[in-house]
């Protein structure tokens, strides 16, 4: 008789080794993170909060979002903070009328946010100069990116690494068209418009092989007007004529920190040495341990929370809802689900006079935008609810605002994109080339209505018949909210996307202002001695964001595994084929995203 050779199911080794894993690397997780919250405590810093002649150290790299976040990878042991948009400017207004708070010390990495965002922060960075305190920024990382400069320039001091690169050559962006991708996998996709929605170009890589003129000119009028802004911004700060910043530019003429230091856009190259040297000076001191340096994340943060508890125990007089994200029923980010709830919420606090509706989405589902709606229209009815848009606020995220009593917008925001799309894949004959035929049977005409079955030409014309008589709804809800004529309206959509600048002069929106601007009107009008403001989501106690405090007190980074995953190209391919996948029934999206840098 032969020997017999065991054989294990596959499965059961699959498994063991899969529990044997994730056991033994939950066990290292909660040893490593006892292990750190004990040796915190032993060396931990008091309690006493900031000292007299204390300098904020705020470091502006990460992604910086509408909410703070802090999240912890139990596999990886990293921990991930996403800086909040609200806390920081809240933060910057503390640190203004705080007497220990001597001045701000910004430290630039790889800033990753809209421009719009990077706008908010500027501005409040300028409010913050008013107090008379001074503000450093210091560039160190491998380029200095446009966006991080013209944040940076609004600083009393602007230095850099001294071989930094220096990116300065205006404005500009890539479509990747997958049409002839498609034809080799023999994917077909049917493509549904709203009637006369030219300008409604995120589906054109789907069928095109390069950029139609109607979304050329979209984008070049988007990129002109943005880049107008930046430089009249940092002209102002610089003390440089708008023409002569240009001229630099197309002439490629600053390549590094020195070209930026010769041409006057940064005051000196240095070392980190020399600026902590610097700031040394600043405050009277001469020995390293006697310079205060306190993070601005901590500190934000810190006030940010406690001014919220303290909102949610007392009496707001205003909410400020914050909504950031692809539109979508349910799920993280932008959801109806979400949003809708707090609408309902704020609309029973007897204490909340008015609404502050913050949004940040380039749209999504057209049916979550419209439960959206439907939440802002009746809240607007019983309180006032004031529209800030940030980065975006475009097609559903347009939507949305459309019944709000007052919108405010940044010059850079990207808004409009009135319009309705919809794709329809065919895959039956990229199935039949991996060898996968599909066939099928139903009782009446119409039962099978999948990807694998080509409209018919009256199917076709039925959902061309939907999708219009959504993008009519959406006129309508333009007309009616914005109070406009219906040609007027119709004239401004069709699909196209405006600065908030350029939304202004056609009436889409109320005003150019932050959300500090909008949430300073919201106060405004509700005629209360109190100024009390809560947000939603709200902020809450937990174990979790306590660690993640000590460790970014101590400035302590927990980090293992590759980091190849984390690279900003994937992460930006994931972020996108993400969004795709929320696309179910008819979308109201922006056409592009632009990424300045």
């Amino acid at each position: 008789m032969e020997n017999q050779k065991l054989k294990i199911p596959f499965s059961k080794v699959f498994w063991a080794v899969f529990l044997s894993v994730f056991l033994s690397s939950t066990l290292l997780f909660f040893l490593v993170f006892a292990g750190l919250l004990g040796s915190l405590s032993l060396f931990g810093e008091d309690s006493e909060g900031v000292k007299s002649n204390t300098i904020l150290h705020l470091e502006l790299a990460g992604s910086i979002s509408e909410n703070s976040s802090s999240d912890i990878d139990p596999l990886s042991l990293s921990v991930n903070n996403t800086k909040g948009l609200s806390a920081i400017l809240f933060g910057l207004k503390q640190a203004a009328k705080d007497d220990n708070i001597k001045g701000l010390f910004l430290d630039f990495g790889d800033l990753n946010c809209g421009i719009a965002t990077a706008q908010e922060i500027r501005e409040g960075l300028a409010q913050f100069k008013k107090s008379k305190k001074f503000i450093v920024a210091y560039n160190s990382g491998e380029y200095v990116s446009q966006k991080a400069y013209y944040l940076a320039s609004v600083a009393d001091e602007v230095y850099g690494f001294p071989s930094s690169a220096f990116q300065w050559s205006g404005l500009g962006g890539e479509v990747y068209f997958i049409k002839s991708l498609l034809s080799k996998l023999g994917l077909e996709v049917m493509i549904l418009k709203g009637a006369n929605n030219d300008f409604k170009s995120a589906v054109e890589p789907l069928f095109l092989n390069s950029i139609s003129d109607s979304s050329r000119l979209q984008m070049d009028t988007y990129l002109n007007s943005t880049w107008s802004t930046m430089l009249q911004d940092i002209s102002v700060s610089r003390s440089i004529l708008k023409e002569q910043l240009n001229t630099l530019a197309n002439e490629m003429r600053i390549k590094n920190v020195k070209d930026a230091v010769r041409f006057n856009l940064m005051d000196s190259s240095m070392y980190l040495d020399q600026v902590y040297g610097l700031l040394m000076k600043k405050v009277k001191v001469s020995d390293r341990t006697d310079l205060n340096l306190y993070s601005f994340s901590t500190y934000s943060q810190s006030e940010f929370k406690d001014d919220q508890l303290l909102a949610q125990s007392s009496e707001p007089v205003v909410a400020v809802i914050l909504a950031e994200g692809s539109i979508s029923k349910n799920g993280k980010g932008f959801t109806s689900e979400k949003i809708c709830e707090y609408f309902r919420k704020v609309r029973t606090m007897e204490s909340v006079k008015s609404v502050v509706f913050r949004i940040n989405s380039p749209g999504g589902s057209a049916l979550a935008s419209e439960e959206i709606w439907r939440e802002v229209y009746l809240t607007n009815k019983v309180k006032k609810v004031v529209v800030s848009m940030g980065d975006y606020a475009a097609s559903g995220g347009y939507y949305v605002a459309t019944p709000a009593h007052m919108i405010f917008a940044n010059k850079t925001t990207i808004t409009g994109s009135i319009g309705v799309f919809g794709v329809l894949p065919y895959t039956k004959n990229m199935l039949a080339k991996i060898g996968v035929e599909v066939d099928g049977i139903g009782t009446n005409e119409h039962s099978i209505l999948s990807t694998n079955r080509k409209l018919t030409a009256s199917e076709f014309s039925m959902a061309q018949a939907e999708v219009n008589a959504i993008y009519e709804q959406f006129l309508d809800r333009v007309v009616t909210g914005r109070k406009l004529s219906k040609e007027k309206v119709q004239q401004v959509a069709r699909g196209r996307v405006w600065t908030g600048e350029d939304a202004l002069g056609i009436g889409l929106v109320d005003s150019i202002g932050s959300l500090e601007s909008a949430i300073s009107y919201a106060k405004g009008i509700t005629k209360s001695s109190s100024d009390r403001v809560v947000y939603y989501p709200e902020i809450k106690e937990n174990p979790i964001a306590t660690l993640v405090k000590m460790i970014n007190e101590k400035n302590i980074k927990i980090e293992s595994g590759v980091s190849f995953f984390k690279h900003p190209l994937l992460r930006s391919l994931g972020n996108r084929l993400e969004t795709i996948s929320e696309w179910e029934g008819n979308v109201m999206r922006l056409p592009y995203q632009f990424e300045i840098r």
